[in-house]
């Protein structure tokens, strides 16, 4: 990561130098972003909310559509930043290199603070983030929309017929359940068991096979994208962003009854839903932002876009610094830093424990607030 001081802010996955920039695009970024940061720090990880904590298997919670919701925008912010150049000097090995960049960043925070190469997790987050967004600019750069649609249909449909048809080795027939079904086998036999998500210990749900239908949530961003930067007017931009988002969450409740919607498989019902509301959430920002032109108390949630990329790996790697320091609490018990930071500053006025940990996360997205926030204003940009 490079850190940079620019006349104008980068605001997106790549370094975007457009001119017609969305500012609705930057702060829906930047709502996805602030809500990415709430989700994953809690104060007290035994005891959060239930809208803030990801749904058991099937099903789903607002805290489940964070990470789609990124990687649509990924889709969308890539049609700004290379628009139709793909004649641009060595496009494509820039794209490769931020793709390696971020997979190497995200590996690094699942390696430390052990650096254990016999037990360390090989995908993750960011990883996911570095192959959507290696693929869908590939895409972007060799497709048109009309064959962008047929390549998203072609992957959702091949991987319901994967998962719901294809008998799984070892197990004979095809299911969803968390440890048997064919995603699950393809962790374990590309990946091994020592090295997927430690708390599934033999599947992983940012794993190989599910990050097919991943690549599919970053296409219907770049779908979006090529509605957005049509010559269309743009109440006719906006209502028909709406409505396409009502119709492809609609499709993705109905295709939910027979293929169910799971984050950690990333089914392809869970595309749709997923993808559909984001197309809504993008939809009201751009007509209230850029179409009714109401600005007012924007640029403070523009400011957590800005950096994306930088505030999700720092906000992961600071915890764990904090917690190999160790302090003693007057109890005699010793804990983390981060965690006696919380039980003796932020917990004691509260009597319900979800409401501590719940002040506790919004205490560390209000710092987080006050970090990016200076750099917005000082036009600090720290590039990948």
């Amino acid at each position: 990561m490079q850190p940079s001081v620019s006349s104008s802010p980068a605001i997106t996955l790549p370094n975007e130098h457009q001119s017609d920039r969305l500012l609705s695009l930057d702060f829906f970024r930047g709502l996805t972003v602030a809500a990415m940061i709430l989700v994953n720090n809690p104060g007290d990880w035994g005891h959060i909310y239930a809208p803030l904590e990801h749904a058991p298997w099937n099903g789903w919670t607002p805290t489940d559509l964070i990470f789609p919701f990124f990687l649509f925008i990924v889709g969308v912010s890539i049609t700004f930043a290379l628009g139709r150049n793909d004649a641009q000097k060595g496009v494509i090995g820039k794209i490769v290199k931020r793709s390696i960049t971020l997979f190497m960043l995200g590996f690094f925070l699942s390696f430390f603070p052990k650096f254990d190469l016999i037990t360390v997790r090989i995908m993750g987050v960011l990883q996911r983030i570095a192959l959507v967004y290696l693929a869908c600019s590939l895409i972007f750069l060799k497709t048109t929309p009309r064959q962008q649609l047929y390549l998203l249909v072609g992957i959702l449909f091949s991987y319901w017929f994967l998962l719901t048809v294809v008998p799984v080795p070892g197990v004979g027939y095809a299911n969803m359940e968390p440890e048997s079904n064919l995603a699950a086998w393809f962790d374990r036999v590309i990946l091994t068991p020592a090295h997927v998500y430690k708390p599934a210990k033999v599947w992983d749900p940012e794993g190989l096979l599910s990050t097919l239908p991943a690549i599919g949530t970053g296409l219907l961003g770049l779908l979006t994208g090529a509605w957005l930067r049509s010559n269309r007017v743009v109440m006719e931009k906006a209502a028909g962003l709406f409505t396409a988002g009502c119709l492809t969450t609609l499709g993705g409740l109905l295709w939910g009854g027979f293929f169910p919607i799971n984050k950690a498989l990333w089914t392809s019902s869970y595309v749709l839903l997923a993808g559909g509301l984001a197309m809504i959430g993008l939809a009201l920002c751009y007509w209230l932002i850029d179409v009714k032109n109401r600005k007012r108390g924007v640029l403070p949630i523009v400011a957590f876009g800005v950096n994306a990329i930088t505030v999700f790996f720092l906000s992961g790697l600071i915890p764990r610094m904090m917690n190999l320091i160790h302090v003693t609490r007057p109890d005699g018990t010793e804990v983390g830093l981060q965690q006696y930071l919380f039980r003796t500053f932020i917990a004691p006025p509260f009597a319900d424990p979800k409401n501590a940990s719940l002040a506790g996360a919004l205490t560390f997205v209000g710092i987080w607030f006050i970090i990016l926030w200076w750099m917005y204003r000082k036009k600090v940009i720290i590039k990948v």
